[in-house]
Order: structure tokens, then C-alpha cells, then sequence
């Protein structure tokens, strides 16, 4: 899923959580080669060559998350949508290789036509997706990830395991208790680093909080952007506006039941600001951290005591 995955599992037998780590790897590859809008024969990228023309048939795992990313998509008001891959890719952030840089109002104003979930049509009974306007494209990217540690989760279950934890880079999904007996301890990455240059950025956390039998995600501002005129350009494009987002938050982090939940919701609230976002959190019984550009940091109720900032620079909010 073109980033760092590492799986930890916790079992009295090495042979079983070996068997175990192999099959939450396995789920995870396979999902992405269902999913990769990079990879031609892929099956999201199918959907999109065919916009207009056909529906098209796809596994029940490429049906399931584009079910859940219509859901999300629906009650983020369209914060979130698989469809703005239409513009996306006019911003290059993760071509191959990628080459960040600033297209044109005229290109992005014509990108933003293609852009509206609502005409991703879903046939359940037939297990097929279609496009209803050509040129739409869809990328699922922003919610991949989420619904992979919980795929990974479940293969790891049916091998008996206990407790384990993946970690697809900020998408994390846990479950059981760590070695010691105590819930898992996730860190949250540092959106402005003192060492930028890092080559592991992710171990640069300004933040620790527990994790059980839950999912938490993270969407910032830093992990894709080039700066022109002092003015940040980031990957978390808008898609009422076609450009990236300007709600002053920097980083969002989502803890939910499931992966997909946080990660689609992560990626909405980032867009929308921290007022909305967290009236969204709250009115879907989710918790979250949101960040601003002041480095202050909100939090749902019942984080309240639960989290650790080790960054003086980063202060709670009143």
C-alpha cells in the first residue's frame, strides 16, 4: 500500500503467530491489488476505465469498501469522496514518482465536475460497480488503508491469536491487550517536526494514547506538500473547492470501532475544521484528536485524562 506496514501478534507459540503475521500480510496484499488505482488491471482502476461505458464486475471485498466509503461519504456531507481523484492527480502528489506542483484554476474548475459520489452506482446482487459520467475516476487512498488493518485483523483472529496490532502507517487497528496486560500504547506522529529530514518522521510523536479493541487514524497536512510563496500545499484536497484543504487544522486523528470509520472521518474532519469536526465526532459517538496551526490541541469528552502530550510545544485546548 506504497508505505510501512508492520504487524505485531502475541502468542505462547512462535509456529502459530509466524502463521498468524502471514496472514494478516497476505490479506493486505491482496486487498491491494484490488485497490491500487496505480496498478492498471486493478479493479478500482477498472471501474474508472469503464466510467459511462459498463459496470463492472468486482471481488466482494472491492464492493464492501466501496459500500462503506459511500456511507462516510454521505455523512461527512461529501467532505469525504472517492470521486476527487479527478483532481487529484492534477496536484501530482503521489504519481510515480511523484512531482507536487500547482495546476491550473481552469484544469482544477474542469476536474471538479467529475467530482460526486453520489453517481458511484453500487448493484449488490451482481456485485458490480459503475461510473455514471466518463472521465470519473475513483481513489480510495484516503480510506484503503483503514479497511486493510481491519481485514489483516480478522485473518489474524481466525488463526487463533488473542491480541495483536497492525499498523499501516497511520492507520492502526488493534485488539487484546499488549505483553504487559495493558491496552496499547499509539503514537501520534509530530505534524511539525523539529527534524523534518528525518528518515523515520513517524517516531517523532507529540503524543501517546491507549488503544483497545478499537482503530485509531491520522490525517495531517505534513505527510504530502511542497511550499511555494511561503504557503503550504498539502495533499488533502477539498472537494467542494478542488484545492487543499484550509479549515487551520494540521492534524486529525480518529479513534473508532473499525479502521475504514477512522480513516474515511480522519480525512473529512481535516477539511472541514475543528468546530464541525468534532460536532461530527461527537454526534457519531467517536472520540478524536484534532490539531490546529496553533498547535492547540481539541479533544473529544471522553479523552479527557487519557491523553499523554509529551511536546511542550502542544497545548490543550480549554
Amino acid at each position: 500500500m506504497d508505505t510501512f506496514t508492520t504487524i505485531t501478534v502475541i502468542s505462547p507459540s512462535k509456529d502459530k503467530a509466524e502463521k498468524a503475521i502471514d496472514a494478516g500480510f497476505a490479506e493486505i496484499e491482496k486487498l491491494d491489488k484490488f485497490l491500487n488505482n496505480f496498478e492498471p488491471e486493478s479493479e478500482v482502476s477498472t471501474v474508472s476505465k469503464f466510467a459511462e461505458i459498463k459496470p463492472v464486475h468486482v471481488s466482494r471485498e472491492t464492493l464492501d469498501l466501496m459500500q462503506k466509503t459511500k456511507s462516510i461519504s454521505k455523512i461527512t456531507n461529501g467532505a469525504f469522496d472517492p470521486t476527487i481523484a479527478s483532481v487529484y492527480k492534477l496536484w501530482k502528489f503521489s504519481g510515480r514518482p511523484a512531482n507536487p506542483s500547482m495546476p491550473s484554476r481552469e484544469a482544477i474548475e474542469n476536474a471538479l465536475k467529475l467530482v460526486d459520489y453520489e453517481k458511484i452506482k453500487i448493484d449488490s446482487d451482481a456485485s458490480e460497480i459503475y461510473l455514471e459520467e466518463k472521465g470519473m475516476e475513483i481513489d480510495l487512498g484516503g480510506i484503503a488503508k483503514g479497511y486493510a488493518a481491519d481485514k489483516a485483523i480478522e485473518a489474524i483472529k481466525l488463526k487463533g491469536i488473542k491480541s495483536a496490532l497492525v499498523a499501516i502507517a497511520g492507520d492502526i487497528r488493534g485488539y487484546g491487550l499488549n505483553i504487559s496486560g495493558n491496552p496499547w500504547k499509539v503514537g501520534i506522529q509530530n505534524p511539525r517536526s523539529d527534524n523534518p529530514d528525518s528518515e523515520k518522521p513517524w517516531e517523532d510523536i507529540f503524543a501517546t494514547m491507549n488503544l483497545k479493541d478499537s482503530a485509531v487514524s491520522t490525517a495531517g497536512d505534513y505527510q504530502r506538500f511542497f511550499m511555494k510563496d511561503g504557503k503550504r500545499y498539502h495533499h488533502i484536497i477539498d472537494p467542494a473547492t478542488g484545492y487543499p484543504s484550509e479549515s487551520g487544522l494540521i492534524s486529525v486523528s480518529v479513534i473508532a470501532p473499525e479502521g475504514y470509520i477512522a480513516d474515511g472521518i480522519d480525512t473529512a474532519i481535516l477539511i472541514l475544521s475543528a468546530e464541525k469536526g468534532m460536532k461530527l465526532l461527537e454526534s457519531k459517538g467517536l472520540d478524536g484528536i484534532l490539531v490546529d496551526s496553533k498547535k492547540s490541541v481539541f479533544i473529544t469528552k471522553n479523552l479527557k485524562g487519557k491523553i499523554e502530550i509529551l511536546n511542550k510545544g502542544y497545548q490543550l485546548a480549554e
